[in-house]
């Protein structure tokens, strides 16, 4: 198990005590650490050589024995980072979440005025069919009625035939009075049974005589209650009327969202394209960083080959006096030079000599170093887990830097070196010969190597600034990148927002597509009724003024015959006055 731990050395009698591990927190999971309750020490192995006070990772077995252990700079700021992530991230989801709540609140509040929206129009509807079904009970009574009309009418056509023979019978009668009159003129009279048989026939005239208030009130009532329903049936029109145009208004609406959906769904697909075509960008731009990878690559590699050729050529210039450097020394100016002033000036140079000996030595030795310090750490990468492999890399990356810029700096340190060797070496050739002592020349034929030197110290330098500018151009690409892809992760979220707010419009354009059919098929379906209605009372309508009509030509032959019988009554009545007179003479 992992924990961070401080270390802890404890002052003993003679000096200072062995250290201690002091264990801090525990490493539960990846992302997850607890810390540890109490004061839980561990006693540190032989090799940890660490100052007190500093913290440190440190592996436990389950026996509670110290397995491996390491600095912990690097472990907590990747872990710090990993925080900073998880925070970034989970801000970001906080924010996410709360928009989702915006939406939802807004949906769920569409939703409901929706709900009573229909609540409502289900109110009306159910009003309306209580209101047909009612009218429909007054059709029911309007037929029921219109039914009585026509029992009327056929009592009126009977009465109508019994009045016409009873008009056939009157009109015998008169023939008959006319006759009468006639034999009266020529100086006949009735006999007393033949008035009465008159007078009899006159009342059974004036009985057959129908009377028209039977007639008039029940044709009132009906006309009454039909233009109570036809008030009626021109109200649920007008409401048919006005929810129709209500309807089309609603229709209009949705025209309206429809065509805002569709151009939301355009804009959508729009930015979609859009977000692919930076996901392309993305793709041609980490390929492109990639050729610049291995690019740095190749010139890492011509670099080394490049040192490495330095180094031999230097090699050779130790191992061999076929070869020299240039000459750098004014040998004439010695050779006139005071042998005492000569003699301090060559100790002088051995002097200077020896410190630079020794500073390259110990940078060559830093250098063995890192050499060993890196070749232990790829030995580690070898056997560790997969957390702590992205660790050892990073420091193996670091570990790789320092010993490049340390070798790059003892390419000149170690050239320096040889050319202040050269030049002690020409001195003190000059103070030997001078003193009588014998001297090693160096071959007239051997090989000036400080061209090739420079050249090779010219092609490095090259190199070296390509790599400058690559690494500097692929830093610029690799920023780039990173803020393309938080710029394509901040699109994929809002256009997932988006998305789904679309679907929610879309959903509830069709939820009003749908209401909107089923009010336009329930208003269908209460003009159908309504329509035979209307029909059934202009029908009625008609019967009731063709009856009134009747029923006016009935009353002016009811006076007709009304004068009729009473101007027969006055003739009667005058015939049997001016018969009496002549019975009695």
């Amino acid at each position: 198990m992992l924990y961070l731990a401080e270390v802890q050395k404890k002052s003993g009698f003679i000096g200072t005590g062995k250290p201690e591990f002091k264990l801090l927190a525990c490493q539960r999971s990846e992302h997850s650490w607890s810390a540890v309750t109490g004061d839980e020490t561990l006693a540190a192995p032989d090799d940890a050589s660490y100052n007190a006070g500093a913290l440190v990772m440190v592996e436990v077995s389950g026996s509670r024995q110290v397995q491996r252990h390491y600095e912990a700079g690097r472990t907590l700021t990747s872990i710090l980072q990993n925080f900073s992530n998880l925070s970034k991230k989970s801000k970001t989801q906080e924010e996410e979440i709360e928009q989702w709540k915006q939406s939802l609140t807004f949906q769920s509040q569409e939703l409901n005025r929706r709900e009573l929206e229909i609540e409502t129009r289900q109110e009306q509807l159910e009003q309306a069919e209580a209101d047909f079904e009612q009218l429909d009970g007054q059709r029911q009574e309007l037929e029921q009625l219109r039914q009585a009309l026509e029992q009327q009418q056929a009592e009126l056509d009977r009465k109508n035939q019994d009045l016409e023979g009873a008009w056939a019978h009157l009109n015998g009668e008169m023939r008959r009075l006319d006759e009468l009159k006639a034999d009266m003129g020529a100086g006949t009279g009735l006999a007393p049974g033949q008035i009465d048989q008159l007078q009899a026939a006159l009342n059974r005239l004036t009985e057959t005589v129908m009377p028209m208030e039977g007639l008039r009130e029940p044709l009132t009532h009906a006309n009454d209650g039909l233009t109570y329903h036809q008030g009626l049936l021109g109200d649920y029109r007008q409401s048919l009327e006005n929810q129709r145009q209500e309807l089309e208004q609603r229709q209009q609406e949705l025209d309206q969202q429809l065509a805002q959906l569709q151009q939301q769904w355009a804009d959508w697909h729009q930015a979609e394209a859009a977000l692919i075509a930076k996901k392309e960008d993305l793709k041609l731009r980490q390929q492109a960083i990639k050729a610049q990878q291995d690019q740095l690559q190749t010139l890492s590699d011509t670099l080394h080959i490049q040192g490495n050729l330095h180094q031999k050529l230097y090699d050779l210039l130790n191992t061999s006096d076929k070869v020299r450097l240039s000459k750098k020394v004014d040998v004439a100016s010695l050779e006139a030079m005071d042998l005492d002033a000569l003699q301090t000036l060559v100790t002088d140079l051995e002097k200077d000599m020896e410190k630079v000996s020794r500073f390259v030595s110990d940078q060559e030795e830093e250098l063995a170093l890192e050499k060993q310090a890196m070749d232990d750490i790829k030995a580690k990468i070898e056997q560790a887990n997969e957390f702590e492999r992205l660790e050892l890399e990073t420091e193996l990356a670091e570990e790789d830097d320092r010993y490049q810029m340390l070798n790059e700096t003892l390419v000149g340190q170690r050239r320096n070196l040889l050319e202040r060797e050269e030049v002690l070496s020409q001195h003190q050739a000059v103070l030997k010969r001078r003193q009588g002592l014998v001297v090693e020349e160096t071959p007239v034929n051997a090989v000036d190597l400080e061209p090739i030197l420079n050249s090779v110290d010219e092609q490095r330098q090259q190199t070296l600034d390509a790599i400058s500018a690559l690494e500097a151009a692929m830093k610029q690409a690799q920023e780039d990148v990173s803020q393309l892809k938080l710029d394509i992760d901040a699109d994929d979220q809002q256009l997932a927002a988006e998305r789904a707010e679309v679907e929610a419009f879309d959903h509830q354009v069709r939820q009003q597509q749908l209401d909107l059919a089923e009010v336009r098929g329930k208003l269908g379906v209460c003009e159908d009724l309504l329509n035979p209605a209307q029909d059934s009372v202009n029908g009625m309508r008609q019967s009731l003024d063709r009856l009134a009509d009747g029923v006016a030509k009935l009353q002016e032959v009811n006076d007709y015959q009304l004068q009729a019988i009473a101007e027969l009554r006055q003739a009667v009545h005058n015939t049997t006055n001016s018969a009496a007179p002549m019975a009695a003479s």
